[in-house]
């Protein structure tokens, strides 16, 4: 494990350069375009024309056939009339017209009679001078234009200026009614002879007499006219309407295109190649163009999440690395169980173990990076698991990798024990199939006993699989990538711990000073929103290092004379600074996480032995002060420094027989500010606010457990002893 954990850790340093980090994303993307570009590929099929089909072949995709739209919409073009307009206004105008020619000819009547005569003969005969029938014609014409005149004949003329204007009145009534009955109706070109025929019809077997009949027939022919026209503009704006109405036509996804045993029709050919079945070269280029989108949309999300990440970078490139190598193992537990569908059977993709990849991302990372990853596991798993349908997505196995992988972070997220991982996984299952049994009712499918019974075991087995493969694979991962878990810190504050038993058993008093600051740390920790389960199980491992001599050290010198008196300075101080030194050793061996021997190598410093320091000067004033403070580093974390502070609270106050609230509160000011003066703090990020609460907050929990007790009376206390 040991050369793994080097081995990855070679690669994150990498990731610190662009170029490696560049490099990582794109074999991330190569990764996943090839797991992916099979099942987006447009299918081929080798039928050529007029050969029998050997398989039913569905469409791919949903696709528009144009050439059927088309001809369908040409269909509904032709089927439109030609529209034709009726103009009404016509049957007025030639009524009007056979009106003034009538009128004119009474007008001539009248013009006639109201001639003075010149003379009478005594027979009273009309004068010589009257108008002959020439004339009146002459007036009569001069009343029309030259169009009507052209049109009518002579014989016309003559019947009604030789009629009277009673005559006159009845003819006009006659014509202008049978002219009228006739122009109500639609006359096209074809039907303007059978239109004059009617009005001659009407007109033949009037009362008239027979020159004016002749002539009313004569002017209701020349009425009628054709009133119903070609409009060119309403026909192509019917056509246009017609030709929009209908709706494309489309080769539906999975609609069957030829079915076993048919012939490959000229039809079915085309039908083949327009959904890309048959034509091997541009059918493939939106596919590609597609899913590169796709994945430069993943890759994009992940970056800018992993960029916006509020960690140290080091710690950022680790949990960019440990993500991808989770994140490329599901894609490929995916892609296998994807190749298990070429048996045809229903919903295998349901066996993925879906929770397994949020489980381990939530455990050794973060539980928002665990949704993210949950989210893109579902969108990856939808085209994967498209169940030989190219270029499709299964939502339906999208959302059921969604919700169980949800279902074990969720439930992960309050029960943070490997013990409870297993339990993870059967909530998992649990969630698996009522997700399955909601997306089949939803379809509304019908399904025999079998498939239910086959359905709860893929179910129940992608729950427990991803619960197994989280606990096979979370021990490696951690050790290999350094990681210390919220799991893995909760197993090792176990008192059954081979090395915390070692420390209780060879320096008890360590043991219960341990366990005072690990209260104290983890209190005030939290209380600035570090890891406070780090600062307690650190505090149970940071003077590990004294079981080397537990003799050496005042709190497990019982009964005991204290060795130190009979020692040089120098060898005194050498013996307690090496505690630090011995404790790092003592942790490596036991292959403890680097968190847990940085706060060991740390806690301390690079303070100052006072005491021994003092002692030393009082043989040697020129003693060097360097030879009696600890070697450090200093505290690089808060977590550390915070513990370095209550490692030294606690010693000081148990040293007071009965402290007081204020002596508390002087006792850690004095400290911290020790600290802050001999720039022990410096290399940490600890600010000035958050130190306040740090020394608010061991003040209240120290008073907590050094408040004053009851003083018995003495006579109380020897019943007490006695009873």
């Amino acid at each position: 494990m040991d050369r793994l954990q080097v081995y990855f850790f070679q690669i994150r340093k990498l990731l610190d350069i662009t170029f490696f980090r560049i490099l990582f994303f794109f074999v991330l993307g190569i990764i996943l375009f090839f797991t992916m570009f099979n099942n987006v590929k447009p299918e081929k099929v080798n039928l050529k024309l007029f050969t029998v089909a050997n398989k039913t072949v569905r469409s791919p995709g949903t696709f528009e056939d144009t050439k059927s739209t088309e001809m369908k919409r040409q269909e509904a073009v032709d089927q439109v009339h030609d529209v034709y307009i009726l103009k009404k206004e016509y049957a007025q105008n030639r009524v009007d017209l056979i009106t003034s020619i009538f009128d004119s000819a009474i007008e001539v009547n009248d013009e006639i009679k109201a001639m003075p005569k010149k003379s009478q003969s005594p027979t009273n005969e009309l004068d010589m001078n009257e108008p002959t029938l020439s004339d009146k014609i002459s007036r009569l014409k001069g009343k029309l234009t030259n169009g009507v005149i052209n049109e009518l004949s002579d014989q016309v003329f003559s019947s009604l200026v030789q009629a009277n204007n009673g005559d006159l009145s009845i003819a006009k009534d006659l014509t202008i009614t049978s002219i009228n009955n006739v122009m109500a109706k639609r006359i096209s070109g074809n039907d303007v002879e059978n239109a004059k025929k009617k009005v001659e019809e009407d007109l033949k077997y009037t009362t008239l007499d027979n020159d004016l009949r002749n002539a009313s027939i004569e002017l209701g022919r020349y009425a009628i006219v054709q009133n119903e026209f070609y409009d060119p503009t309403a026909t192509e704006e019917l056509r246009q309407q017609a030709s929009e109405s209908v709706e494309p036509v489309k080769i539906l996804q999975g609609q069957i295109i030829v079915e076993d045993g048919q012939l490959i029709s000229r039809e079915i050919d085309r039908k083949l190649k327009l959904v890309g079945l048959l034509d091997n070269g541009h059918s493939i280029i939106k596919p590609f163009l597609g899913l590169s989108f796709f994945i430069i949309i993943i890759l994009s999300a992940i970056y800018f999440f992993f960029n916006e990440m509020k960690s140290h970078i080091e710690k950022r490139q680790t949990y960019l690395l440990l993500f991808g190598i989770i994140f490329v193992l599901s894609i490929l537990l995916i892609k296998i169980i994807s190749m298990l569908q070429i048996f045809d059977f229903a919903g295998i993709g349901y066996l993925f173990p879906a929770a397994m990849g949020g489980m381990l991302i939530k455990i050794l990372i973060d539980e928002k990076l665990a949704i993210f990853m949950s989210i893109i596991m579902a969108l990856c798993g939808s085209i994967l698991f498209n169940q030989g349908i190219t270029s499709t997505l299964n939502f339906s196995e999208g959302i059921y990798i969604l919700f169980s992988s949800l279902a074990g972070i969720l439930f992960l997220s309050t029960n943070n024990q490997r013990s409870k991982i297993l339990q993870a996984g059967l909530i998992s299952a649990l969630v698996n199939l009522m997700t399955i049994f909601a997306i089949l009712l939803l379809s509304n499918g019908h399904y025999s006993g079998v498939d239910y019974g086959f359905y709860f075991i893929t179910a129940l087995v992608s729950g427990l699989f991803s619960a197994v493969l989280t606990i096979g694979l979370l021990p490696f991962l951690e050790s290999s990538f350094g990681i210390l878990s919220t799991m893995r810190l909760i197993e090792l504050s176990n008192p059954n711990h081979p090395l915390l038993r070692k420390i209780l058993t060879e320096t008890p008093g360590t043991y219960h000073h341990s366990i005072m600051v690990a209260n104290l740390a983890e209190t005030a920790c939290e209380a600035i929103g570090a890891n406070g389960l780090l600062a307690r199980v650190g505090c149970y491992y940071h003077d590990v290092g004294k079981t080397r001599r537990p003799n050496f050290f005042i709190e497990n010198q019982l009964n005991q004379d204290n060795p130190h008196d009979r020692l040089p300075p120098e060898k005194s101080a050498n013996i307690i600074i090496s505690h630090a030194a011995d404790g790092v050793n003592i942790l490596k061996k036991y292959h403890m996480p680097k968190e847990i021997i940085d706060i060991a190598e740390q806690h301390h410093g690079t303070t100052l032995l006072k005491y021994f320091f003092h002692k030393a000067t009082q043989v040697k004033p020129d003693v060097l002060e360097g030879d009696f403070r600890y070697p450090g580093p200093k505290p690089q974390s808060k977590e550390s420094a915070v513990i370095g502070i209550a490692d030294s609270v606690e010693a000081a106050v148990r040293s007071l027989t009965q402290p007081t609230t204020e002596q508390i509160e002087s006792l850690v000011k004095n400290i911290i500010s020790s600290r802050l003066q001999d720039e022990q703090l410096n290399e940490c990020d600890l600010t000035l606010k958050e130190l306040e609460t740090v020394s608010h907050t061991l003040c209240e929990t120290l008073k907590g457990i050094f408040h004053s007790r009851i003083e018995y009376p003495e006579m109380t206390k020897q019943k007490v002893r006695h009873a």
